[in-house]
């Protein structure tokens, strides 16, 4: 129950708290920086820092939660303002109550962070303006980039050279320590002479009997280094009841028990946020230090609104507007050689000049400039997103979907309603990306370039795993609990009934706390990693803006924030992402123009082949791009697709979204017109007229809201957010209330109202994108094309392509042999490390088997073998002696049979490889002696079965061109035989 001094909410105090450790000081904070700043409206707390360790990586979500208060604040005032108060009035014998609705606080966040150095006791940086916050995050940066990821290594030497405009709170330590002064004695001369009256001395209780007494020695202390104190509660969680978590992730960050924790387990749950009452409390005698607290908050006034993202400046001589329309330009030439027609010229323009209103050409020119590289280098790329499909991207190379093909809406996602920046992910080869990321890199520097990152959350078995090792559950409870889960935070699914039946007691104290605390726990971030490809780059100091650190791989670095944070701030983000199919078709087109001469690309393929529908009509799609599973599968001759935008649809209606949200049955059966097409309305008709009345994407989820429900912008907006990030927060039904009242002032149905919504709904566990479903279906149409007129070569390409896609090597290989394709095994003489194309000697072509499929070759000692092979291998000790080969790396080419070409059975060769036995020949015996070596006797070796060269050859391939292995089974499996070993007795 809150105190009347705890609860401040119709009022603000002048008190802030300036040491709030959030959960991003990873399993120490017990947390999330948005609780603090929800507190901060029940406490009436003014302002807000919270200062992790070496670390500003929670503080823009603490931002945004501030900004959305300030926001829900306005909106009741305004309602107030129109309306009057809701509820009845209060009776005028009353008195007027503290803190009583409706609560009109709004906190505010000081951007700070709690600095670590290996010499010094920490200190609270608190930066007074832009200039010190780029101070502070260039200071993070050169601790982070000395350190491996995930550490940083400060000294307090490197705060001077970083000390313009910002604020130092001094924490003292220990009394005992070398030097005095709280441990500060050493560093004075050189903090004062840097700071000047930018300091204070922290205050914070210790809680243990003696704080008027500590408090006392630190005022002592102050007045001897010749600053003020400051006070403050040092919280560590929001509320008290954080504090059997806060233990539990002590717990685990030390590796130990929680009741073997001893000291380092909280002595009780004070580390809290307080109220100003209660710090005036607890600070009787010395209430200048809270006070101090208050004013120094109405000094820093810088704010996280500040930080102004400029694009790269990528004009080259020219404006940027001059550039991309020369580029634009030279693009339409490019494109359609023969002319290009009005319409797409007029959307030419039309684009080029809502681009340059919202001045987004510098985006563009950085999306096209990366492009550009990687086309130089011939690497295949597709760029994808709302802005990607325009004729502006199609120009420039980004994307090869034709505008014709596509039916997005420039202004669906590039809008003057949003300002923010439009949306174009790009594609790359999965084996070539990191050289158009290392190519980012050089350009731009890495002090201008950095990746985002992806913030690992607590979900359910890591939560059970974890929790329950620190609450002491064995390894068997730990493994049965977490099997009980499925999805991404589930932990719910362990209820009373479950436990039973693996044996656990439900009414066990010790487990029921550890499911409480499992509870509490997910959602709570763990670490950081590395974004799968989305880039920050800046016309600036990147590290002025967020610090910067190294990522685990080598080569990359990386900022703190990830891709909601940097949306929340208005920050531009390339994505460069990698596909395993685009390897693929180029892989296709390099084997095309090298065995047939025809030179295609993704834009260049015969459009709308009806040979190519035809085939997916029969659901022969193995290999596929997006079309492979056995859903789509199962799908396709029930969708028939006919045309282009058929396979858009197909790649995004099999989707979790849309079968969740009962999208799939209505929309086949308006389709095959088994019920009527109709619309609740002309304007809705409008936005799902294409889509037959059934919403199969995000962008008419938004429109259904703005049309039907008479959403903002600004809250459709908000509505496509908690869409993009429904797994980690799901809070696409706080909408809920506000869609469905607006559709029933428009007129709608309550059962309609409530199906679209729960079709949103459906969108935020799993939806797809128009703009992207577009992107993709052209990636399925070239990979269908070229599976349907070059079956060999697909194989082929998808074989090289590995490891990526839905089917095992053996399975793509079955599926070539089926559309009359020859397959030849690995043979030292033949292959080569990947897999290749040869002639047939009938005027075909041959898929001749790389060394790739052999387990444990390697690339390298597959280049030794074939530089080395001159006119063949005529034995086995050949490749020994000529190509180098260690004796393990032949013993596996005879386990692959890779020696049959030359007359010799997979048991005669690995025979010949296990008598070598030198790692390299002897000189005297390097090369042949016509005769003169003494002749071993031949060996009589057991020849093998069918079934045993099968086998032989999934255990060195994991494949087989011998017989497929259910084929050894058949016999047994004809209805005669199962009949007869169904009458055979025990004995038979």
């Amino acid at each position: 129950m809150r105190t009347k001094g705890e609860y401040s909410g119709g009022a603000m105090s002048h008190f802030a708290e300036f040491t709030c450790l959030s959960n991003f000081s990873f399993l120490t904070g017990a947390s999330h920086p948005e609780e603090y700043i929800a507190r901060a409206v029940i406490t009436g707390t003014a302002a807000v820092a919270i200062a992790d360790v070496n670390s500003v990586a929670g503080i823009v979500r603490a931002h945004a939660a501030a900004a959305d208060i300030t926001r829900r604040v306005k909106e009741r005032r305004a309602w107030d303002q129109t309306h009057g108060p809701m509820g009845p009035p209060k009776p005028d014998h009353l008195p007027e109550a503290h803190g009583s609705f409706p609560v009109y606080a709004c906190p505010r966040l000081i951007p700070a962070a709690r600095l670590e150095f290996t010499d010094a006791p920490p200190v609270i940086a608190l930066p007074q303006s832009r200039k010190g916050w780029g101070n502070l995050t260039r200071l993070l940066s050169k601790g982070r980039l000395r350190a491996e990821k995930g550490n940083c290594h400060l000294e307090i030497a490197d705060l001077w050279g970083h000390a313009d405009d910002l604020h130092l709170l001094l924490v003292p330590q220990a009394q005992h320590l070398p030097g005095g002064a709280g441990g500060w004695g050493p560093h004075m001369d050189g903090v004062t002479r840097r700071f000047g009256g930018r300091m204070h001395l922290l205050m914070a209780p210790r809680y243990d009997g003696a704080d008027r007494t500590y408090f006392a020695a630190l005022t002592a202390l102050a007045q001897e280094l010749g600053i003020p104190t400051l006070a403050s509660a040092a919280p560590m969680m929001h509320h008290g009841r954080r504090r059997r978590l806060a233990d539990v992730l002590s717990a685990i960050r030390l590796g130990r028990r929680v009741e073997d924790l001893g000291h380092a387990a909280l002595a009780n749950g004070e580390r809290r946020m307080r109220s100003e009452a209660e710090m005036l409390r607890l600070f009787r005698g010395f209430e200048e230090a809270v006070h101090r607290a208050g004013a120094l908050a109405e000094q820093l006034t810088f704010s996280l609104d500040e930080l102004r993202y400029d694009y790269p400046d990528e004009a080259e001589g020219e404006t940027p507007t001059q550039r991309l329309r020369r580029l634009a330009e030279e693009g339409l030439r490019w494109r359609y050689p023969g002319g290009a027609s009005d319409k797409v010229r007029g959307m030419l323009e039309h684009e080029l000049a809502l681009i340059a209103k919202l001045q987004y050409e510098p985006y563009f020119l950085t999306v096209r400039d990366i492009v550009h590289f990687a086309r130089s280098r011939d690497i295949l790329c597709q760029g994808r997103g709302s802005a990607a499909n325009s004729v502006v991207c199609f120009c420039l190379g980004v994307t090869s979907v034709s505008p014709e093909m596509g039916t997005m809406v420039f202004e669906r996602f590039v809008s003057e309603a949003r300002d923010e920046p439009p949306d174009i992910d790009v594609d790359f080869e999965h084996e070539r990306r990191e050289e158009v990321i290392q190519w980012i890199y050089q350009r731009y520097g890495r002090e201008r370039a950095g990746l985002c990152a992806t913030v690992i959350h607590y979900r359910g078995k890591r939560a059970i795993r974890e929790v329950g090792r620190a609450m002491g559950l064995s390894e068997d409870t730990i493994a049965a609990m977490a099997s009980q889960l499925w999805g991404f935070y589930a932990s719910k699914s362990v209820d009373a009934d479950r436990l039973r039946e693996i044996g656990l007691d439900p009414n066990d104290r010790r487990l029921r706390l550890t499911l409480a605390l499992v509870e509490e726990i997910i959602g709570f971030p763990r670490h950081l990693s590395q974004h799968v490809g989305g880039f920050v780059i800046t016309q600036g100091r990147l590290d002025e803006l967020v610090p910067i650190e190294n990522a685990t791989m080598e080569g990359r670095t990386v900022i703190c924030w990830d891709k909601d944070d940097i949306e929340a701030l208005g920050i531009l983000k390339v994505d460069v992402l990698s596909l395993g199919m685009l390897t693929c078709i180029r892989k296709a087109f390099d084997l095309m123009r090298q065995h047939h001469q025809l030179d295609y690309a993704l834009a260049t393929l015969p459009p709308e082949d009806p040979a190519v529908y035809d085939m997916l009509c029969r659901a022969d799609s193995i290999g596929v791009f997006q079309v492979e599973s056995r859903a789509q599968m199962n799908f396709l001759p029930r969708m028939k697709p006919r045309h282009f935008y058929d396979l858009v649809i197909e790649v995004a209606i099999i989707r979790p979204g849309p079968i969740q949200g009962d999208m799939v049955h209505p929309y086949i059966r308006r389709r095959n017109g088994e019920e009527r097409v109709d619309f609740p309305s002309d304007e809705l008709g409008e936005v799902l007229g294409k889509t037959l009345g059934v919403p199969l994407f995000q962008e008419q989820a938004m429109q259904i809201a703005m049309v039907g429900a008479g959403f903002t912008p600004e809250q459709a907006d908000r509505l496509r957010r908690s869409l993009a990030t429904f797994k980690k927060h799901g809070n696409v039904s706080e909408f809920r209330s506000l869609f469905l009242r607006g559709m029933a002032k428009n007129g709608y149905d309550a059962a309609f109202s409530e199906r679209c919504f729960s079709q949103i709904e459906g969108f935020g566990s799993y939806g797809f994108p128009e703009s992207h479903a577009a992107s993709f279906a052209l990636l399925v149409y070239a990979s269908a094309w070229i599976k349907c007129h070059h079956p060999g070569i697909f194989a082929c390409a998808l074989l090289n392509a590995q490891p990526m896609g839905f089917y095992a090597p053996a399975q793509i290989i079955r599926d070539a042999r089926e559309h009359g394709v020859e397959v030849r095994p690995v043979c030292v003489n033949s292959s080569y490390w990947d897999n290749v194309m040869e002639p047939d000697g009938r005027g075909g072509l041959a898929l001749r088997l790389g060394f790739r499929q052999i387990k444990g070759m390697s690339d390298e000692d597959a280049s030794w073998l074939t530089a080395a092979r001159g006119n063949g291998y005529h034995e086995v000790a050949d490749v020994w002696r000529k190509a180098g080969l260690l004796p393990p790396v032949i013993e596996r080419l005879a386990e692959a049979d890779a020696f049959g070409s030359l007359g010799m059975s997979r048991r005669e060769a690995l025979w010949a490889a296990k008598a070598i036995t030198a790692r390299r020949p002897l000189p005297l015996f390097e090369r042949e002696m016509e005769g003169e070596v003494i002749a071993e006797p031949a060996a009589l070796l057991p020849q093998m079965t069918l079934g045993e060269e099968v086998v032989e050859d999934y255990v060195a391939m994991r494949l087989s061109l011998k017989a497929h292995p259910v084929a050894l089974l058949r016999p047994l499996l004809s209805p005669q035989n199962a009949e007869d070993l169904g009458k055979a007795g025990p004995g038979d």
